[in-house]
């Protein structure tokens, strides 16, 4: 099913119903800013959005899912299939309220105004009527604008570029604290700017970000990670000092300490170069956060030593369990946890390959370590130079080009990308006549060793020979109860 013929549906449901139903949000805001139109609608219905939902479910034969939320007389609506995939938001016009420690609202029908009343930001709070929709003629900005209701004046916002409160700030932010993070993240998207009685808001109402669920957090931080630039939310964060309630681990970044006249860089500003550096090499959102974490052990293990400098000696394992506590605090996946604290971890490899000179060993291992991450790890690297000095970061850029053809020639050669030993356990059991135990593990261990240091090839008749070379420094000390 279309677009348009869906929309002409839920026109036809409004006029049977004789219930009154708008188009809201980012699709209006999206169609006035020329920027290409997702498949989410978001409508207001003037009565109960819920009942609204099951009527139109009901008009094309129950040919979607049908999600309900009745606390909040809300109803999702997913029609197609996963690659091309139709998702309409059905909500009664109502207000929210928070009580001061509270995360959940207080619910009560409203009026459209009123509705639009208490949405995050003017440039959303615009509405167009489903009927618009509904002669099958193709929507234009001219038709749009016509029937556009607009009482905060977002269009003029659109305009100027400007993200602003429809109501007080202080009292949109108290009635929702997450529009903080939603402002933020809305400047990176759109590439807008905050108006300075909301940017002092946020400042002042950053505290009541502590009742809002770490699930809900958490989803608009990848938002924000999301965006072309994503530093352009990141800087807003640490000025408003957000930054300091949901990530205080990047927030200690900040500064630069002066000994003797030895200073070391800025690693917060740094950092938010390497997350924009990684968003030119890649859209992965998880990827890009792990830019944000790389450095986060640094704080903890910053030290200056005469005549060295400044040092963060493994400041890369530090860091992998920082993610941990992040992830733990964040609600992220386990999948996602492991991923960036592998990151984390190895971040300082290629760099450190690049500086201590290129051995197939070393390149072997970093291969085997990182396994189907190491192209992550490869565009983390390269975006970890950030060094101001021109002719200093062509010199490692060039050094770095030669680092990744040396991968690609190790990985071509050794076949190494699913790496383990050519001979398996099981064999190995047989041949040398053992049960399972610590000492099948220690031969297997010994191949795998021996081929990434360069002693035989990865194949399996070099490594079946080299087992019946070392085989008997191993059985010798096997355990009666190994022996088969």
């Amino acid at each position: 099913m279309q677009l348009l013929d869906v929309l002409k549906k839920i026109n036809s449901v409004s006029e049977d119903s004789k219930t009154p139903i708008y188009v809201v949000g980012g699709f209006v805001r999206d169609f006035l800013l020329g920027r290409e139109q997702k498949k989410d609608i978001d409508f207001v219905v003037v009565g109960s959005g819920l009942e609204f939902a099951k009527k139109f479910d009901e008009s094309v034969d129950k040919a979607g899912s049908l999600i309900e939320f009745p606390d909040f007389d809300t109803a999702r609506y997913i029609l197609g299939t996963e690659d091309d995939q139709l998702m309409f938001e059905f909500a009664g016009a109502r207000t929210e309220k928070y009580k001061p420690n509270s995360r959940k609202p207080v619910v009560e029908h409203t009026t459209l105004e009123e509705d639009l009343a208490r949405r995050d930001f003017t440039v959303n709070c615009m509405a167009v009527p489903a009927a618009v929709f509904a002669d099958g003629k193709k929507l234009t900005e001219a038709k749009l604008k016509k029937n556009l209701i607009d009482p905060f004046k977002g269009r003029k916002d659109l305009a100027s570029k400007t993200l602003r409160t429809p109501l007080d700030p202080d009292q949109t932010f108290s009635d929702d604290p997450l529009r903080m993070m939603r402002a933020v993240r809305f400047a990176s998207q759109l590439d807008f700017s905050i108006d300075p009685k909301t940017l002092e808001s946020i400042h002042k109402n950053r505290e009541r970000l502590k009742i809002v669920s770490a699930e809900r957090i958490q989803e608009e931080l990848f938002k924000l990670m999301s965006c072309p630039k994503p530093s352009i939310g990141l800087t807003l964060m640490w000025q408003t000092h957000i930054l300091d309630f949901v990530l205080p681990e990047v927030a200690k970044l900040e500064g630069v300490e002066d000994v003797y006249g030895h200073q070391h860089k800025d690693n917060l500003a740094h950092t938010f170069k390497v997350v924009d550096n990684v968003s030119e090499f890649s859209d992965k959102t998880l990827l890009r956060l792990a830019g944000l974490f790389h450095d986060i052990g640094k704080p903890n293990t910053k030290k200056f030593i005469p005549k060295v400098g400044w040092t963060f000696h493994q400041h890369e394992h530090v860091g992998k369990k920082m993610v941990y506590q992040i992830s733990r605090r964040l609600r992220f996946s386990k999948s996602d946890t492991d991923y960036l604290a592998k990151l984390v971890r190895w971040h300082m490899q290629p760099i450190s390959l690049m500086d201590e000179g290129i051995s197939d060993s070393a390149v072997r291992r970093l291969v085997v370590s990182l396994g189907d991450e190491l192209n992550d790890l490869l565009i983390l690297g390269r975006s970890d130079i950030t060094t101001g000095n021109p002719a200093k970061k062509e010199k490692r850029l060039k050094n770095y080009d030669n680092l990744e053809k040396k991968i690609a020639e190790v990985l071509e050669r050794d076949k190494l990308r699913a790496f383990q030993s050519p001979l398996r356990g099981d064999e190995i059991m047989e041949l040398a006549k053992l049960k399972p135990g610590p000492t099948v593990g220690k031969i297997k261990e010994a191949i795998e060793e021996a081929i990434l240091d360069g002693i035989i090839p990865n194949e399996y008749e070099a490594a079946k020979k080299y087992f019946d070379e070392i085989k008997d420094k191993y059985l010798k000390d096997v355990q009666d109860w190994e022996k088969k």
